[in-house]
Parts: structure tokens; C-alpha cells; sequence
């Protein structure tokens, strides 16, 4: 399978949206953190000739889930998420209005979910906030605020630790091929490992060998 992803930003602080298909000419998507401006991602999603079928959260982070609910309600689509009770209330209130959703799917990290004819594998990655996680399918692997081109996700919020982002992004390094493709919620496009090479934030796993195969 070849995944084709179609990312906008969305919403007043421009969070990475990502449109998941099975491939050109799709009839259902998976559409990971919707942040907002739902009517211009339904746009989107009409010129692209597919519906939403499925929502996938990272994290609750008010940018990154400003739409979950209107999409939600719009389309009928089951939103897959971690569980509410996970994030401390300030992290989704606050910076931008955010209409309450419901999760019909919570996630927490270990699962394997089909959404739109896709397996998306759920790794947890705690460390930018404590309930998040990454979704991968196929070569691409959808980090969220863990890892951007170049930088990582802040830890200053309420459930943020360096220590446990930088084992975080220790997990996905280990896990996945270095070519794998990261759709980040801010900012381009990048692999696994042109991160481990360049990242000046990652530069103790440079510093630490791999653990061994078991």
C-alpha cells in the first residue's frame, strides 16, 4: 500500500491537519488532528474526491483538536484519541476555543486501528504532554508536537518532561526505518533519519548506541 497524505494548517495557531488515504482516488480518508477551520477542510476534502471516515488525535492540545467536534458531528466519523482525563484541563482551553468532543475510541498506546482501509499501528509517546501518541501506517508516521523538522515539542507546558520526550523519540528512532516519513503537526515534511542526524535536540541519541536486537 502507498499512502497519500495531503497536509494543511489549520486553525488560528496553523497545526498540521493531515488528510490519510489509501491512495489517489479514495473514497474515505482518515483525517488526523483536525484543529480547526472545519469548513475549509471539508472544501478540501470535496476536491479530493473522499469523506472523512475516521478522526485520529495525537493530543488534546487545544490547536490540534479545535475541530474534532464540529468534523465529528459533520460527518459521522468515530474519533480515535487518548482519553480526556489524561491532559490537565489548561492544555485545551485557553489558547483557542475548543467545543467538548467525544472519544468513541480511546487509545493509549499498543493498539492497531483500521480507519478508512488503512492499519494505523498507536505507539504512545508521552513527553510534549502525557497522553500522546503517534499513528504509523505503511512508511509514514504521524508525530504530532514530538518531533518537527528539526526541533521537538515543548515541555514547559503542564505534563511536559524533557527526559520522557527524548525517550520518546528514542522509541520511534528504534522502532521504525530511518526513512520513514514524518507528517509533524507543525511545520515540513521530514524522515526519522534526517532527524537523528541533524536534530540539535536529539543530539544525545546520537551520542547513545542503539540497544541491542533481542
Amino acid at each position: 500500500m502507498t499512502l497519500v497524505v495531503d497536509s494543511f494548517e489549520l486553525g488560528t495557531l496553523g497545526a498540521n491537519c493531515h488528510v490519510v488515504r489509501a491512495g489517489r482516488g479514495a473514497p474515505e480518508a482518515a483525517v488526523v488532528d483536525p484543529g480547526g477551520d472545519v469548513a475549509a477542510l471539508r472544501l478540501e476534502l470535496a476536491r479530493l474526491g473522499t469523506r472523512c471516515a475516521a478522526i485520529l488525535v495525537t493530543h488534546a492540545d487545544a490547536d490540534h483538536v479545535g475541530g474534532v467536534a464540529e468534523l465529528a458531528e459533520g460527518t459521522n466519523a468515530p474519533v480515535f484519541a487518548p482519553p480526556r482525563d489524561l491532559m490537565p484541563a489548561e492544555r485545551v482551553s485557553g489558547w483557542v476555543h475548543v467545543r467538548d468532543y467525544t472519544v468513541d475510541t480511546e487509545l493509549t498506546g499498543g493498539e492497531t486501528i483500521d480507519a478508512a482501509g488503512i492499519a494505523f499501528e498507536v505507539v504512545a509517546i508521552p513527553g510534549h504532554s502525557t497522553d500522546h501518541v503517534a499513528f504509523h501506517a505503511d512508511d509514514c508516521l504521524f508525530s504530532g508536537d514530538l518531533l518537527f523538522a528539526g526541533s521537538v515539542g515543548r515541555v514547559d507546558l503542564a505534563g511536559g518532561d524533557w527526559d520522557t520526550l527524548l525517550d520518546s523519540a528514542r522509541t520511534l528512532i528504534e522502532r521504525y526505518p530511518p526513512e520513514t516519513k514524518v507528517y509533524s503537526g507543525h511545520g515540513p515534511l521530514t524522515t526519522l533519519g534526517g532527524e537523528l542526524q541533524r536534530n540539535p535536540f536529539l543530539a544525545a541519541l546520537r551520542a547513545t548506541p542503539s540497544k541491542p536486537a533481542e
